[in-house]
């Protein structure tokens, strides 16, 4: 046995003797995490449909074809449309510019990518009412000029797109570092243009990645209630996203139509959850694949 080999052998029992715990504290951890799994996870996602059909199948698509519900799903759907491109273009870009380009302000840049995540949500929609409320920096300006921002659609949008910033840039970010940009330098000294080398160099690289920060964008879009629910103005069948209107029929004690609305918001998270596992694991046969060759 060379040297070599036996360092190897050495350290997988290093490894192994590490990882070695008695039998009884892993059942103990299984079982913690499969108690935490089912109480947290699991169970209050069957509550919601249990809840959601207590009163009867008939009762859960009134609540569903309700003009007020369909106003919220219209607007949830509307806002996501518009938020989610907006980020993966801007994701996208900052994305480039901070992994392949060295410039001052690069740490800067970053820092402001992350700052929705140590911002409440609730204090992101105080931002928006500062800047466009009537007694904001706008008001006096968007009043004269009959533009109504806050307590409307667009603030909405505005709070989507400021609180789901960070998912498709955070995403990209790491993964475009670890490639490198040889690949990119080589096909510019070829002659390729800059966007030649970003559709059929760059893209094909990250499209994973990027699907991935799509779909955690979108999710997060969708969901969003503090933000979204200090601008709305809380307008029935206008300004209501999904989580707004949940939370409306929960207070009037319309429990039954409140869960089957839910419902809905539950459902989109599974089908996110099942795109998202699906991504994972192509994302992860292609980077066993580039390491194969």
């Amino acid at each position: 046995m060379n040297i070599s080999s036996s360092s190897d052998y050495a350290q997988q029992l290093q490894s192994r003797d590490a990882t070695r715990e008695p039998l009884w504290v892993r059942y103990l951890l299984l079982s913690l995490a499969l108690i935490v799994f089912l109480s947290v996870l699991i169970l209050p996602l069957i509550l919601v449909f249990v809840e959601a059909f207590r009163q009867g199948v008939q009762v859960y698509f009134d609540a569903l074809i309700d003009p007020d519900t369909l106003s919220a799903v219209k607007l949830t759907l509307v806002s996501a449309l518009i938020a989610v491109p907006l980020n993966v273009i801007f994701g996208v870009a900052a994305a480039w510019a901070i992994a392949k380009f060295s410039f001052k302000g690069k740490s800067f840049l970053t820092t402001l990518i992350d700052l929705p995540f140590s911002v409440s949500p609730v204090i992101a929609g105080l931002m928006l009412v500062l800047v466009f409320g009537t007694q904001g920096w706008f008001g006096s300006w968007l009043l004269d000029h009959d533009i109504k921002i806050l307590y409307a659609p667009p603030a909405i949008i505005l709070a989507i797109v400021f609180i789901t910033v960070p998912f498709v840039a955070r995403e990209l970010i790491p993964l475009m570092q670890a490639q490198g940009s040889e690949e990119e330098e080589a096909a510019i000294l070829l002659g390729a243009s800059g966007w030649q080398t970003f559709w059929h160099i760059t893209l094909p690289n990250i499209k994973w990645g990027l699907l991935y920060g799509v779909i955690l964008c979108n999710a997060r879009a969708m969901g969003e209630f503090g933000a979204v629910s200090v601008v709305s103005g809380h307008i029935r069948g206008e300004t209501n996203t999904l989580p707004l209107h949940v939370e409306i029929l929960y207070n009037e004690y319309s429990y039954s139509a409140a869960f089957a609305v839910a419902s809905l918001l539950a459902f989109l998270a599974i089908i996110t959850l099942m795109i998202k596992t699906w991504v994972e694991l192509r994302q992860e046969k292609a980077t066993q694949l580039q390491q194969s060759e």
